[in-house]
């Protein structure tokens, strides 16, 4: 999939495949040696293969009709000894680790994935860098396509990821995958020279093909949810609970589509305080229509004029090539959209003041409440009093909290 090759962060080996010199398996671990070939004097610049292999392997095995215990556990592992092929962008030796495949294969399948369209998406193409960061400098890649996010997370997000994944998983088989929780699709760790980066891939809460002009992350809290002015001058920057109250932004939606969604945001949030989580956030992002047909317009008369000064003709784009592979259903009109890929997208409603698209979610459901967050809850009673909207609180008192908040700024 990718591999962290330099202090810039994570890079992707993709493109083209080695020649697979030697495969043999042992035990669990599948060794791997790679050797120097001639791809037609092509310069390859990069190699993909962590996320095909176990994906590939995994096409052969039957799907079970039900997952034991054991599948919970499971886990399969790559090593990879890489002689001379490609040794600018490879390192010598690396380790892959796909964590419970069959679990995740399951869910993919619950949340209408294809297996194939899953590899290509991770691997035909390098990911994109997002400069978005997450608590404790977590780090966030998009597919190509931009349809999955990669996420790096930390050993006790493994951790907890493995203490809920049998009730996450009941939970999506239960309400047949409508949810707005994060769709986890896989986890894996990479291991390279020593150093070991944990990654969760999930769906992208916005859509591949309609921008998000603003977003907002949403806790129900007033107790230092503003966003920083170094967040604010950033191209996209993530504006908080007090942001969103004082701009007067509102969601307009529907009353059969204020419904549906608050009644998923119920669950979801009594089945997160079942777990004793909290901490989490309604990600928001809006999809402004007429903006977006004026920058459509802006862009094809400025296309125009450089054509028009071109004195060459206009060279094609390979069929392969990423920009052909993002939109291969049929054209979509402004603000329209596949319900079964912008999974989290609703449409504003006739009486809204302007013509937008809102995609939301719950993410960062990770975080247990164990005895680090019952003393930031003690501190911060204490500094900002009882009565305060403070973020760290009980799961119970924060689900409900949560949810009330959530019910307000829907119109």
């Amino acid at each position: 999939m990718f591999v962290l090759v330099s202090e810039a962060g994570l890079e992707t080996f993709g493109g083209v495949h080695p020649v697979v010199s030697e495969c043999e398996h042992v035990g669990q671990v599948t060794q791997i040696q790679l050797h120097r070939t001639d791809f037609n004097g092509s310069n390859v610049e990069h190699c993909q293969l962590e996320v095909e292999i176990p994906i590939n392997e995994l096409s052969h095995v039957q799907v079970p009709i039900m997952l034991m215990p054991d599948d919970f556990k499971a886990y399969s592992k790559i090593k990879v000894d890489n002689h001379l092929f490609n040794k600018e962008n490879m390192p010598s030796h690396f380790k892959f680790k796909e964590y419970c495949p069959l679990v995740f294969r399951n869910l993919r399948e619950r949340f209408g994935i294809d297996d194939q369209d899953f590899s290509n998406s991770l691997t035909r193409s390098a990911p994109l860098n997002s400069e978005a960061q997450g608590r404790s400098g977590a780090r966030f890649h998009t597919s190509y396509d931009k349809r999955y996010v990669i996420k790096t997370i930390s050993s006790e997000d493994v951790a907890e990821m493995h203490n809920i994944l049998k009730k996450y998983h009941q939970f999506i088989v239960e309400c047949h995958g409508n949810t707005l929780l994060p769709q986890f699709l896989g986890m894996y760790r990479l291991t390279v020279d020593g150093d070991e980066t944990y990654m969760i891939v999930t769906r992208n809460v916005f859509s591949h093909r309609l921008s998000v002009y603003k977003k907002y992350d949403l806790k129900g809290s007033t107790v230092a949810r503003e966003a920083s002015d170094k967040e604010k001058a950033k191209e996209l920057p993530t504006y908080k609970d007090n942001d969103f109250i004082n701009d007067g932004q509102k969601i307009y939606i529907d009353g059969e589509n204020k419904k549906m969604f608050l009644e998923k945001l119920r669950k979801d949030v009594e089945f997160l305080a079942q777990l004793k989580l909290m901490d989490y956030s309604l990600l928001v992002g809006i999809h402004d229509i007429e903006r977006a047909e004026q920058e459509e317009v802006e862009s094809e008369d400025n296309e125009g004029e450089e054509e028009g000064e071109s004195d060459g003709g206009v060279i094609g784009t390979p069929p392969d090539s990423p920009s052909n592979t993002l939109d291969s259903t049929k054209p979509l009109s402004p603000g329209e959209f596949d319900p079964t890929i912008d999974v989290y997208a609703i449409k504003s409603n006739d009486g809204a003041p302007r013509k937008e698209v809102y995609f939301m979610a719950v993410i960062d459901i990770l975080q247990h409440y164990d005895a680090k967050k019952k003393a930031a809850h003690a501190a911060k009673t204490v500094k900002h009093g009882a009565g305060a909207e403070i973020s760290t609180v009980n799961p119970e008192q924060y689900s409900k909290r949560f949810y009330d908040f959530i019910t307000t700024i829907l119109s």
